[in-house]
């Protein structure tokens, strides 16, 4: 009987194995008793398969589900050393790699791209020293101002527990209980509501934040990434058919403009304000339901991102990329801004919720440009046992690392008593007052589209009540705001 032509070596299909590396005889056919019995418990191919497919799927972030992602570098353009010390920002044309990841707030990872929601945009800057998260969205500004607001805040956004789908009236509620909300709600009804992609908007770092330079001057800044594509958004209505026909669309574009080498960029401004200024401000400056006006603190520019590399796998590198806003490097640090101060703590804890106490081992959350030296150990997914005799704890005798003696940026002094406190006044502080400005920045034609998208949703609201204190905030920022979407709401509730 002939034997068979052996197949050459290199042509050969490489073997697939089982997790450990045995190799797999039969993918096609799990082992039974007999040619028709049941399943055999000893078939450790098919339950380790049917174990890890049922594993697939991590705990879907409670806000941002729904993102895309994708790495570039960050280069200085232009000197801002008088400001902060960070070596990433220290020579024009330095380059830093960077992972960027955008995202809907509101609804869950299979939601639609082309939603009237904010839009997150976030940052993660491998830095010589360390990774520098920087945690953003599309609008200068937010719905609160104290983060013990936040939980009851997305609860009002995101699905009801009884019907199960969002409803305008808790949305609506949650907001007339909030008048701080009105800003922000201007710019979400208004027309860049709805980006038409991720590359037609702009970022912002959103809260206020500090920068030190190397003679220890503390400087609070505002990050403004403005987009070198242009700003594009939809209309409600583009939205809603974009969002049926191609749920993906803003996945879809990101992927394929870095696919056919046309690459996303933004150019980096920020706003600088003395440490020394910001008590004596007209408002409170650390409040980011509110902008610093460029006539005070004009755009500086720093660099630009490019994004120019799609990510091989999205659930390695989009899914399980962790972003918290605790991450600092030398020269830059936090503000007293409240709803930052939540956040350094919040974020951190929700990924070690979602990825396990070692998320930052992850290759897209590891440093890339240093290496990262402590005496973590141990926890599930643990891959850091640093050695042979490698020892846990600090200081010790045996030159493990040992602190630097450094704070990463300037002290504030600080006094008064502990408790619970509203944000202190200043002379203008006002919730309505910057709402009103951006109404009349805009063109008729931007007002009547504002009014139509807040009486579209507020129209739904079961309670006259929860209308008429909405109302009552728009009528605060601009008289003839309030009364047009007044008008709006009683036409569609009469029609």
């Amino acid at each position: 009987m002939p034997q068979p032509t052996p197949t050459p070596r290199a042509a050969r299909p490489r073997t697939l194995t089982t997790e450990s590396g045995a190799p797999v005889s039969d993918n096609q056919n799990a082992a039974t008793a007999g040619a028709g019995g049941p399943l055999l418990l000893q078939d450790q191919h098919l339950l380790e398969k049917l174990a890890r497919f049922n594993r697939e799927r991590i705990p879907e972030r409670v806000v941002h589900a729904r993102g895309s992602g994708a790495y570039g570098y960050f280069e200085v353009t232009d000197d801002v050393t008088a400001y902060t010390s960070a070596h990433f920002l220290g020579a024009v044309g330095r380059r830093t790699e960077t992972f960027a990841r955008f995202s809907t707030v509101a609804d869950n990872l299979g939601g639609p791209d082309a939603a009237r929601d904010p839009r997150g945009f976030a940052l993660k800057f491998y830095t010589e020293e360390g990774n520098y998260d920087l945690v953003g969205n599309n609008t200068p500004v937010f719905f609160i101002k104290d983060p013990l607001k936040f939980p009851d805040f997305i609860h009002s956004q995101k699905r009801d527990p009884f019907t199960g789908k969002q409803e305008p009236d808790n949305v609506w509620d949650f907001w007339a209980h909030s008048p701080e909300a009105t800003h922000q709600v201007t710019w979400l009804m208004g027309d860049r509501g709805i980006p038409a992609s991720y590359r037609h908007m702009n970022g912002y770092g959103s809260h206020t934040y500090q920068w030190t330079n190397a003679e220890g001057e503390a400087f609070y800044v505002k990050y403004h990434f403005k987009t070198n594509q242009g700003i594009r958004s939809l209309s409600s209505e583009q939205g809603a058919e974009l969002a049926g026909t191609d749920p993906n669309s803003h996945q879809t574009d990101l992927l394929q403009s870095i696919e056919r080498g046309v690459y996303p960029s933004w150019t980096l401004h920020v706003q600088v304000m003395p440490a020394d200024e910001a008590d004596g401000y007209r408002f409170n400056p650390f409040d980011v339901t509110k902008v610093w006006p460029h006539e005070d603190y004009p755009l500086r520019r720093v660099g630009r991102l490019v994004l120019d590399r799609n990510p091989d796998n999205v659930f390695a590198e989009v899914e399980q990329s962790a972003f918290s806003p605790n991450n600092f490097v030398p020269g830059v640090g936090p503000s007293p801004d409240k709803m930052l101060q939540g956040r350094l703590f919040a974020y951190a804890d929700a990924h070690r919720y979602r990825l396990g106490v070692n998320h930052t081992q992850l290759p897209v959350n590891a440093p890339k440009a240093t290496t990262a030296r402590n005496y973590g150990r141990d926890g599930l997914m643990a891959a850091n046992a640093q050695g042979r005799h490698a020892k846990n704890y600090e200081p010790n005798s045996y030159d493990g690392p040992a602190e630097s003696g450094s704070p990463l940026s300037a002290p504030r002094p600080l006094s008064g008593w502990t408790g619970t406190h509203e944000a202190p006044q200043h002379t203008k502080d006002d919730d309505f007052f910057q709402a009103g400005e951006l109404y009349r920045l805009m063109s008729e034609e931007e007002r009547g589209r504002l009014v139509a998208n807040i009486a579209g949703g507020l129209s739904q609201v079961a309670r006259d009540d929860v209308i008429e204190r909405n109302l009552d905030h728009f009528r605060a920022a601009d008289p003839e705001y309030g009364a047009r979407v007044e008008e709006a709401v009683r036409e569609l509730r009469e029609g």
